[in-house]
C-alpha cells in the first residue's frame, strides 16, 4: 500500500526521506534496524486516525549519511531537531527494535513535544541472563526468520528481500545498525539510569515469541519507565507492527484513546 506522499526533507546539513499520510494528531514513527521499507498496513489504519510521519533515520536506505553521525544519542538529538523544524506538537511518539532505543533517548533528553511514547520490542537496555538470538551472527535469511513467528510470513519476506534493487539499501542499513549497535551489543549502559525521566504516558507492545529482545525487555522497561504499560501480543515475534498489524494499531489506538478520556 503506497504512502499518501513521499518527500525529501532536509534537517541541518542532512536530507532524509519522508512518508507521511493521514490526519489528525501527529504520530512519527521511527523504524528499527532493517530500514523503513515500505508503508506498512497498520500505518495505513493509523493514518485513518493520525498524521503518521515516517522518517527514514539518517545513514539508512535513500536518506544521506552525515559526518556526525557516530552513536543512538546523535539521532536522538537528530530528532528533536526534526520536531523542531517541524514544529510537531502532541507528537505519538512511536519506535520499533533501534527505532524504539532512539524514541527512549529522545524521551530521555526532552519530551516537551510528546503526547505519549510507544516502545515496540525496543533496543536500548540489556537484561542480563535472557537468552536471545544475536542477529548480528547469522545470515540475513535466518536473521528474517528470527524476527517472526509465522514462519510463512518470514519467507515471504525472505522471497521479496531478494531483488536486486534492494540489495544496496539493505548493505547500507546493516553497516549503519553495527555502527550504532555493535558494541555495546544494542544498548547503552548509561540509558537505564535516565529512563525514570521519562514521564508521559508510555505503551510497551512486545510479541511473546520475541527472540530477539524477549518480554523481559518490556518488564525491565515497565519497571524504569514510572506509570508504563505492557501489552503482550500472542503468536507474535519482534515486530508486532507487521506480524500482527491489526491488533497491534488497535492496542495503540486504544492506548492514545483512553489517555484522552482521562484528561
Amino acid at each position: 500500500m503506497a504512502a499518501q506522499s513521499i518527500s525529501i526533507l532536509a534537517i541541518r546539513d542532512c536530507r532524509i526521506r519522508l512518508m507521511r499520510g493521514g490526519s489528525g494528531a501527529p504520530l512519527v514513527f521511527l523504524h528499527g534496524g532493517g530500514g523503513i521499507g515500505v508503508w506498512l498496513p497498520s500505518m495505513a489504519r493509523l493514518a485513518r486516525k493520525f498524521d503518521v510521519i515516517a522518517p527514514e533515520h539518517p545513514g539508512f536506505g535513500e536518506s544521506d549519511t552525515p559526518a556526525w553521525l557516530d552513536s543512538v544519542g546523535d539521532l536522538a538529538n537528530f530528532y528533536l531537531d526534526f520536531l523542531d523544524q517541524l514544529d510537531l506538537r502532541g507528537v505519538h511518539l512511536v519506535g520499533s527494535s533501534l527505532g524504539g532505543w532512539i524514541a527512549a533517548e529522545l524521551a530521555v533528553r526532552n519530551a516537551t513535544r510528546l503526547a505519549s511514547l510507544t516502545l515496540i520490542g525496543a533496543a536500548g537496555i540489556h537484561v542480563d541472563g535472557v537468552a536471545q538470538v544475536d542477529t548480528f551472527l547469522t545470515n540475513e535469511e535466518q536473521r528474517i526468520r528470527d524476527l517472526f513467528y509465522d514462519q510463512e510470513l518470514a519467507e515471504a519476506v525472505i522471497a521479496g528481500s531478494q531483488r536486486p534493487e534492494l540489495e544496496d539499501a539493505a548493505l547500507k542499513n546493516r553497516m549503519m545498525t553495527a555502527k550504532l549497535s555493535w558494541q555495546p551489543r544494542n544498548h547503552d549502559p548509561q540509558l537505564r539510569k535516565w529512563l525514570h525521566r521519562i514521564k508521559v504516558p508510555t505503551l510497551l507492545i512486545w510479541g511473546d515469541h520475541d527472540r530477539v529482545f524477549p518480554q523481559d525487555y518490556a518488564l525491565a522497561y515497565q519497571r524504569l519507565i514510572s506509570g508504563a504499560k505492557v501489552v503482550v501480543i500472542p503468536e507474535c515475534g519482534h515486530l508486532p507492527h507487521v506480524e500482527k498489524g491489526d491488533v497491534f494499531a488497535a492496542e495503540l489506538e486504544a492506548f492514545i484513546g483512553a489517555m484522552r478520556i482521562a484528561a
